[in-house]
């Protein structure tokens, strides 16, 4: 079957005048607003600036406080990706804990901080931009993440 050069042409200018509307509707590092947004799905939340001088969001997950770093930013703004936080002060499960966690689990690793307290990371890439359905699933599943580690490190809240 062949194609016409002029059904050919239609297609490409349809695809031009779709392209942008897409492109715009993915999220980038740079949509610190929406991405606020969608950290708020799961309770409050504040946009406020990172150690580094980087977009930062501190939140509230069923009184446990996370962060979510924006990193690999360009001037302060259009960053790359996320990096999703959560400490837990003097609850020092062990290493074998940790490790066990580490093999168990497929989202978010763990580890010991510097005073061997618990922390659970999640990285996200948003290098490509994302739906916000997509980013909404994300910050379903640091949810999940968070109360899954909660309960693996017997954090007493």
């Amino acid at each position: 079957m062949r194609i016409s050069s002029s059904l050919m042409l239609g297609i490409g200018l349809a695809a031009l005048l779709v392209g942008p509307s897409v492109a715009q509707s993915k999220i980038t590092g740079a949509d610190t607003d929406r991405i606020l947004e969608a950290a708020r799905t799961l309770g409050s939340a504040e946009l406020t600036e990172g150690p580094e001088g980087n977009p930062m969001i501190r939140g509230d997950l069923d009184g446990l406080t996370y962060a979510v770093f924006f990193s690999n930013c360009t001037d302060n703004k259009n960053c790359e990706d996320l990096n999703f936080y959560a400490g837990f002060a003097n609850t020092r499960p062990g290493l074998d804990t940790i490790n066990s966690w580490n093999r168990e689990k497929r989202f978010g690793r763990a580890y010991l901080d510097h005073e061997d307290d618990a922390c659970v990371e999640m990285d996200l890439d948003l290098v490509q931009g994302v739906s916000a359905a997509y980013l909404e699933s994300q910050f379903a599943l640091w949810s999940v993440v968070v109360g899954e580690f909660v309960d693996y490190v017997e954090f007493e809240r």
